[in-house]
């Protein structure tokens, strides 16, 4: 091969990748998620990154402010976390905002809880036991950090995996006041000869944890070469094969017999999955546990003609009552979009007062939304009150500012 026609390849060549790279940076994705963010720590003298994932009303509902979620191992754990999120958020689980920690970097010296010298007969080749440090930059940064810069209340769940599992439980032992709900996902509770489980016992014992709930998964893998130690007798192995899965055991045991210290608690075994694939699940079984009380009741009595308006006012104001004092502060008790529907299929049942009623709730719980005084106009339209149906527009309108509104206003100005 000339000269020349080597020099035509390689342009080519370079042509050809140039071509490929452009591509796949203008190809289209079905979803992402996690916008990357980061924030300097100067407890921990290095920049961190977050990856945070905002729900689906964000960016159309500017004022409300929403629960959030941290979730150690962000990177690994954040879309499993999400993809639970968009399948149960408001039937099961709150809108959430998802904080993804990254834990790829100095893992264990972040998540561990004590410092040793020696980890199952073999000296540590990294950095361990800050764990102390790490919550000091949860609390006094990052938390201050995404509560400046995204909506968030300060009711906050917290999910960890083997060491975030140790870490997540250290958490609600030692400063129980940061956050609300723990989902620790086959938690390493054999760190340091069982440190945590004897600094826990002590804890439960003269602690309350009123309002704090917690969730503890463990996996199938409960004895690393023998197959024939189950759930049932693995109590009465004493090797270190089994200690992982009997510390979690020992917690579990000791957070059941000290009920007077107020924690809800639910743990799950998975019999099929091993330590790496048991996350899945327990996300999901773990955040329906964690908000078993958000689930909503009785929507047999809404799509019932006959059940009285009095009841179906009552149903709704105890589901708010309810979510107030979970909370902590006023929560709106079904969405905007529900009590709408609700409304509009009460009109269509010729039931103009239970209607009124529903659209008087979406006014109530979302009184910065348009919706809410268009339907009642709706409402007032189909009693021919156009008066009142024109003020309620008038009001849409003064919120929303669009040509629709504008337009119903001239409509109802020519009735």
């Amino acid at each position: 091969m000339s000269h020349k026609s080597r020099m035509l390849l390689f342009i080519g060549l370079i042509a050809l990748s140039q071509h490929l790279l452009t591509s796949q940076e203008n190809q289209q994705y079905l979803q992402k998620v996690g916008l990357v963010d980061s924030l300097y720590s100067s407890v921990l003298n290095e920049s961190r990154t977050i990856f945070v994932q905002r729900p689906a009303s964000y960016d159309t509902d500017s004022k409300r402010k929403y629960p959030v979620t941290y979730i150690l191992d962000g990177e690994v754990l954040l879309p499993t976390v999400n993809n639970v999120h968009e399948f149960y958020y408001d039937g099961f689980i709150p809108e959430m905002i998802l904080v993804g920690i990254s834990n790829s970097f100095n893992r264990t010296r972040d998540l561990t809880t004590s410092v040793v010298k020696s980890n199952q007969g073999m000296q540590p080749n990294e950095a361990n036991g800050q764990a102390p440090v790490f919550f000091k930059f949860l609390q006094e940064e990052l938390i201050p950090y995404v509560e400046e810069n995204y909506r968030v209340t300060n009711f906050r769940t917290l999910i960890g995996h083997s060491y975030g599992g140790l870490f997540t439980i250290y958490s609600l032992i030692n400063h129980p006041d940061v956050f609300d709900n723990y989902l620790a996902i086959d938690p390493s509770l054999d760190w340091d000869n069982q440190q945590l489980i004897q600094q826990s016992k002590q804890v439960l014992n003269t602690h309350e944890f009123k309002g704090k709930s917690l969730f503890i998964s463990m996996s199938g893998q409960l004895h690393m070469q023998d197959p024939q130690v189950t759930i049932d007798n693995v109590r009465e192995d004493t090797s270190e094969f089994t200690l992982f899965s009997r510390s979690i055991m020992m917690l579990t045991d000791l957070v059941q017999e000290q009920a007077q210290s107020g924690i809800q608690f639910e743990w799950q075994f998975y019999p099929q999955e091993l330590h790496g694939t048991v996350p899945l699940p327990s996300i999901k079984d773990g955040l329906l546990s964690l908000f078993e009380w958000f689930q909503m009741e009785n929507t047999d009595k809404f799509n019932a003609p006959e059940t009285p308006k009095d009841e179906l006012y009552r149903i709704v104001k105890y589901r708010a009552n309810k979510l107030h004092n979970h909370f902590g502060y006023e929560v709106a008790p079904y969405p905007e979009e529900l009590l709408n529907v609700l409304g509009y299929m009460s009109l269509d049942r010729n039931q103009a007062e239970k209607a009124k009623m529903f659209f008087e709730f979406a006014i109530d719980y979302y009184p910065q939304s348009a919706n809410g005084y268009d339907a009642m106009a709706d409402y007032y339209v189909a009693l021919k009150d156009h008066g009142r149906a024109l003020k309620m527009v008038t009001k849409a309108y003064e919120i929303s500012g669009s040509d629709y509104h504008q337009q119903r206003i001239q409509e109802l100005k020519e009735k």
